[in-house]
């Protein structure tokens, strides 16, 4: 069913396709509401966040009506951010979470199972379009909790990670794997592999799934259960024949390989894993990836190229690798390369990050459309330097002084350190603009390496709601 807005709110914003929805500044995450609710508090009375959805206070709606005379669509976007948060348990977009499967062996060399099935399954829902949360801040939570990751949880723990996670969905399960008694045996034992769902809105256990087959086949095994979980959220989705064309398997042991390397600490270790799982099967573009990020991480650009250039347009990574893509390109001087990337990544996620970077590419090749793609970035972020920097860095190379130096102050506001912006504000202030040859006042557009697109798509879930299938 589509989540219906407040009528007087839906009538005071515009049209959702003229909202800015790159801007996420003041809440930076919609899946993190309690970290941008001070700021909200700011713009709202606090009695406004406390009442019912159906009944907005004559304060909300006052502030809504100055914000709409105002004619700014940001203060309407922060306004509609505001309220979200406000009726979170009712509007936020809906978030799933994987956790790994507890091991019900006595063998703690087989705890990458459990971590296998976790990331299998969440990748198959991020893939199939729904807001999932990131491994990273799960293991985040795992050790704030003191939760030991493959232990058998109990519903208590589960209700608090899924919380602490903000999600409304939680998978989480349990495996087991019988050694083969037989001599000779061609498997290296029975796996048996038991999912729940819980629906943490109505706190509503839903359906059990069980698997069982050959370790081998344990990546036709958590594909399969992949589709059962999508089929609970997505009822009439696709047959699951059409479904497996989309996610095929893999071997179990490029499967084990990829997977120790997601825990392993040390990059050598992580490096090794990948490679090898890489290797064992040539069609598995997870590895890849993480290959990609390693090198990008020692700054061997060339070679993280190649790696992100070879995910394919199909993958739900594809613009997470596109976005480095471009990095490399830019810091290896393709700037035009570079430009093209995250063109390609602004068509489909129009985040800060990318219209920044996409101005940065276009600014280092002198092109006048670096200027609108700053202001999209600044539009989005009003408070960040770097973006605050590369609008004044463009408008000073296009000789308007004025304009320059007042967003050159913003950024000694926020840094009074900033001796390259205090040196461009000299410039403005005396009206010099570029010389020819002065090579230490060329290339010095800021570029993020920061890539957030699930945040896009939470937002977008929640002012674009979907249909149920």
């Amino acid at each position: 069913m589509k989540r219906q807005f407040p009528s007087w709110l839906v009538a005071a914003l515009p049209p959702s396709s003229a909202l800015p929805l790159h801007a996420r500044h003041p809440a930076r995450s919609v899946r993190h509401p309690k970290a941008a609710r001070p700021v909200i508090e700011a713009m709202l009375p606090a009695a406004t966040l406390r009442r019912p959805p159906s009944t907005p206070s004559a304060e909300a709606q006052a502030v809504a009506s100055a914000a709409i005379v105002s004619g700014s669509r940001l203060k309407v976007m922060w306004l509609y951010l505001g309220c979200l948060l406000a009726l979170a348990a009712s509007v936020r977009a809906e978030t799933y979470v994987v956790l790994p499967f507890s091991n019900a062996t006595l063998d703690k060399n087989l705890d990458w199972i459990g971590e296998s099935i976790a990331d299998n399954v969440s990748e198959i829902l991020a893939a199939e379009g729904f807001v999932t949360a990131a491994r990273a801040d799960r293991v985040a939570v795992y050790h704030r909790l003191s939760l030991r990751s493959y232990a058998r949880l109990s519903k208590a723990s589960v209700i608090k990670i899924g919380e602490e996670l903000d999600a409304e969905h939680v998978i989480y399960g349990e495996f087991d794997v019988k050694p083969s008694k037989e001599a000779g045996a061609k498997t290296r034992g029975t796996l048996q592999v038991t999912g729940r769902v819980l629906d943490l809105r109505r706190l509503k256990q839903g359906p059990e799934f069980r698997e069982t087959g050959a370790l081998e086949d344990l990546a036709l095994l958590q594909n399969h259960f992949g589709w059962q979980t999508v089929r609970v959220f997505k009822p009439n989705g696709s047959p699951e024949e059409e479904f497996r064309q989309r996610h095929p398997a893999v071997r179990v042991d490029a499967l084990e390989n990829y997977v120790r390397g997601l825990l392993a600490s040390n990059p050598d270790e992580k490096h090794r894993f990948f490679s090898q799982a890489s290797r064992l099967d040539l069609k598995y573009v997870a590895p890849r990836l993480q290959l990609g990020h390693l090198d990008w991480n020692k700054k061997d650009y060339r070679s993280a190229a190649e790696l992100f250039q070879k995910i394919p347009e199909s993958d739900s990574h594809y613009r997470e690798a596109t976005f480095y893509l471009g990095l490399c390109r830019y810091y290896g001087g393709d700037f035009g390369g570079a430009r093209n990337a995250f063109q390609i990544v602004a068509q489909s996620v129009p985040l800060n990050e990318v219209f920044n970077n996409l101005g940065a590419a276009a600014s280092r090749r002198n092109e006048p459309e670096a200027l609108d793609a700053f202001r999209k970035a600044l539009e989005g972020d009003g408070s960040d330097p770097a973006y605050l920097f590369n609008v004044g860095y463009a408008l000073w190379k296009q000789g308007k002084f004025d304009q320059a130096a007042e967003k050159f102050r913003a950024v000694l506001d926020r840094d009074p350190a900033d001796s390259v912006a205090g040196t461009l504000l000299a410039r403005c202030d005396s009206h010099s603009g570029p010389r020819p040859g002065d090579t230490r006042m060329e290339g010095l557009e800021r570029v993020k390496t920061n890539y957030e697109e699930n945040q896009y798509w939470q937002l977008k879930a929640v002012l674009q709601p979907a249909k149920q299938e």
